[in-house]
């Protein structure tokens, strides 16, 4: 049984993150000064239909499954803002107006949670322990997967909640253009999906400048097959953490937020 007050690996201390997906919910124990998983990483399919209280059920079977007995850092395909969740593109829509403190409070046993964004828990981690270019002057990181992710990132500091796959190109949402979903479900080759992000990424380059695109989501492991086609004058770099990104920020954010 690992617990709040043992959690520790030699000197390192250590924590859990739990990070929600439209397909999978992952988890595992963190070594938060290393920035490595420091167990294996277990995934269940997000349940269908996502509501909370089946979500809330699944994140509780992987929290127990590594017999983890303290706080866990949780993040969610949605804005959150103190608590509360207020969109909901990629879960069920019942999670607007959701407490999800409460809520996953309520489901492990009344123990301390963190909740946030699951692309902002992805940029901070890639921030602390991933390419340096994330902490250098204005970086856009992006994760894509189902939809697509976003967090502003300056000097390694968030500007939180921002939405980026909802921003329109070309008529559509973007992550209906450019998401992994959307080549999985058009069968579209690397080359061709490529060419898709390319407007994405062209829209975005045009609104906000910034001085990279950094991309997490599984899609970044296959960088080789797909960054070559891109042409925007940003350049454009896979992220060092690649997916396990958002347990990483999910299990940083229990160390900023929770008090030993």
């Amino acid at each position: 049984m690992h617990t709040s007050e043992d959690s520790t690996a030699g000197n390192a201390p250590l924590a859990y993150g739990v990070d929600i997906g439209g397909s999978g919910i992952k988890g595992a124990i963190v070594d938060l000064k290393s920035g490595q998983l420091h167990s294996a990483r277990q995934k269940i399919a997000t349940p269908q239909p996502s509501t909370p209280a089946a979500v809330a059920e699944t994140v509780a079977e992987v929290v127990d499954h590594h017999g983890w007995d303290g706080p866990v850092g949780i993040t969610v395909p949605a804005i959150v803002r103190d608590g509360i969740v207020q969109s909901a593109a990629n879960i069920d829509p019942s999670w607007i107006g959701v407490d999800a403190h409460a809520l996953f409070r309520d489901h492990l046993g009344g123990r301390e949670v963190v909740v946030l964004n699951d692309a902002d828990a992805a940029g901070l981690a890639e921030a602390a322990h991933g390419d340096p270019v994330a902490r250098q002057g204005a970086a856009i990181f992006l994760t894509i997967g189902t939809g697509i992710g976003s967090a502003f990132l300056l000097d390694g500091q968030l500007f939180p909640n921002t939405e980026l796959g909802h921003l329109r190109v070309n008529g559509k949402e973007a992550e209906h253009v450019a998401s992994s979903a959307a080549k999985e479900r058009e069968d579209l080759s690397f080359k061709k999906w490529a060419k898709r992000l390319n407007r994405v990424l062209a829209t975005y380059e045009e609104l906000f400048n910034p001085q990279v695109f950094i991309v997490g989501g599984g899609i970044s492991r296959k960088f080789e097959k797909w960054g070559p086609h891109l042409t925007t004058d940003t350049p454009v770099v896979p992220a060092q953490l690649r997916n396990e990104a958002g347990i990483i920020g999910a299990a940083m954010a229990v160390k900023v937020h929770v008090q030993p």
